[in-house]
């Protein structure tokens, strides 16, 4: 009979272990094992072992900092060998950040790490979180995933291609740009085609430092003017999110190009994507992207917002030039981006 698989399972906050108080959903130390243990699933005898690790103090979500991704790194990182695959429990909010950050500071992963959470206390009626936090555990026990994924509402995506879509659903996540690597119904069927190899190992991991990094979204109308003050050599990477496939207003009038053409001069890095849930940045297509190409911008090509800004600080953290990361940010490190074709 084969080994049973090990799982450590990663509780850091977020709504599948709040409990409800007179101030609404709150966390609460030491709730979120009992709750766990009462899933009858996970007392089957086929059901993969497993350990909780929990976070004190638990974090919500919209609270995570760089500090955070690197706690939550750093649990993996040690625990690496006594265990099959990881799944870390996380609020909504910032779980496609995270997942984005884990894939680019887990180098040489060759192991499970799959997010999940849920949109409904599992303390309460309906909950979403019974059914993703069972499938999660057996994705990551299955042999299948040796990525960073995150699973939601029976889908489970690529983490540094996921994104958060609903407030509402229980199907909260997508990837747009990229399909989904498996699906829960009567069996999980994975698509085989769409899963990365293990990276060649040692598991090594790179924490981020707290690097100046902005995002900065165009829309009609916008006075520039008003981020001068922030476009200064301690600025060291700007996510601009442009219309289209990398479109701005660049008028006579326009300020931006200007404001762009001085950061790079500063060493900043602007790197530019879409607006547009779908697709990809194409710099110089349109004339009104020319003058961001021209000033030496980053093609983010069809990354997500999460993917590029998690990408600018593991790029910085490894202590790159500002050419060298100019040149990873346009390339495919960890599946997060399609190949860039030529114009």
């Amino acid at each position: 009979m084969d080994e049973k698989q090990r799982i450590c399972i990663i509780y850091t906050g977020g709504t599948i272990g709040m409990v409800p108080s007179n101030k609404g959903y709150v966390p609460k130390a030491g709730v979120f094992e009992p709750l766990l243990r009462s899933i009858n699933d996970i007392h089957r005898p086929e059901f993969p072992d497993w350990e909780l690790v929990e976070f004190s103090p638990l974090l919500d979500s919209s609270n995570i900092a760089v500090q955070d991704w690197n706690k939550i790194g750093r649990v993996i990182a040690q625990r690496y060998e006594e265990f099959d695959g990881f799944v870390v429990l996380h609020g909504t909010d910032t779980m496609a950040y995270t997942a984005s950050a884990l894939s680019f500071m887990l180098e040489g992963l060759n192991k499970p790490v799959v997010l999940t959470g849920a949109q409904i206390p599992l303390c309460m009626m309906r909950s979403d979180g019974l059914d993703n936090i069972v499938n999660a555990i057996l994705i990551a026990a299955s042999g299948w995933v040796r990525e960073v994924c995150l699973f939601f509402g029976g889908k489970l995506l690529r983490g540094n291609r996921s994104t958060k879509t609903s407030a509402d659903l229980l199907e909260a996540f997508d990837s747009p740009n990229a399909p989904c690597l498996a699906e829960t119904g009567i069996e999980i069927q994975y698509h085989q085609g769409e899963l990365l190899p293990g990276q060649p190992g040692p598991l090594r991991l790179q924490e981020f430092v707290e690097v100046p990094i902005g995002v900065l979204k165009v829309f009609p109308g916008i006075q520039f003017s008003l981020f001068e003050s922030i476009m200064t050599e301690k600025l060291k990477g700007v996510v601009l999110e442009a219309f289209g496939a990398g479109n701005i207003p660049s008028g006579a009038d326009s300020q931006l190009l200007p404001l762009v053409e001085r950061a790079y001069r500063n060493g900043t890095i602007i790197t530019v994507c879409s607006q547009c849930p779908q697709g990809s940045v194409s710099l110089g297509t349109y004339e009104t992207s020319r003058g961001l190409a021209r000033a030496d911008a980053v093609s983010g090509g069809d990354m997500t917002i999460e993917a590029a800004v998690t990408k600018l600080y593991y790029l910085f953290s490894c202590g790159y030039d500002k050419e060298t990361i100019r040149e990873k940010m346009e390339q495919n490190l960890r599946g997060e981006r399609s190949e860039m074709k030529s114009i």
